[in-house]
């Protein structure tokens, strides 16, 4: 799948914001967001920082990112729930975010509950293994 320069953006500041749903970034969720930076092409400076930067920026709302197409939008919403799980722990405002983002780009609810079982299962090598980031082309 070929997606655009925005939803790249979207893409990686949408994750950032759902990080900060539960007020704590744990090294675990750090780490597979500098992994997708570099997936995507962003240098890990501007990851780190970014990451570093993201719970006190007052800036950046919180509201859902709507992308170009529903298929990337179903990505983001699978490669946030892997996030959201690495730290071992969905928080309930982390899958309340994802939830929104589903509904703000017309993907069923029932997608987001039958991944969440799925993600329950997996180990942190199995969550960078099965990021759907790496099945897009960013343009």
């Amino acid at each position: 799948m070929i997606a655009s320069l925005l939803d790249r953006s979207l893409y990686f500041k949408g994750l950032l914001i759902l990080i900060r749903q539960d007020r704590a970034i744990r090294e675990a969720e750090k780490k597979l967001m500098l992994r997708i930076g570099a997936i995507m092409g962003f240098e890990k400076k501007f990851c780190r920082n970014n990451i570093n930067e993201i719970m006190n920026n007052k800036n950046i709302d919180d509201s859902a990112p709507v992308f170009s197409r529903s298929e990337i939008a179903s990505f983001f919403i699978h490669d946030g729930l892997l996030i959201s799980a690495a730290d071992k722990d969905i928080h309930e405002n982390e899958l309340a975010w994802l939830k929104k983002v589903a509904a703000t780009n017309g993907i069923e609810q029932s997608y987001v509950d039958d991944y969440l079982k799925k993600c329950a299962t997996q180990t942190t090598g199995d969550l960078e293994k099965n990021l759907k980031v790496k099945e897009i082309v960013w343009t």
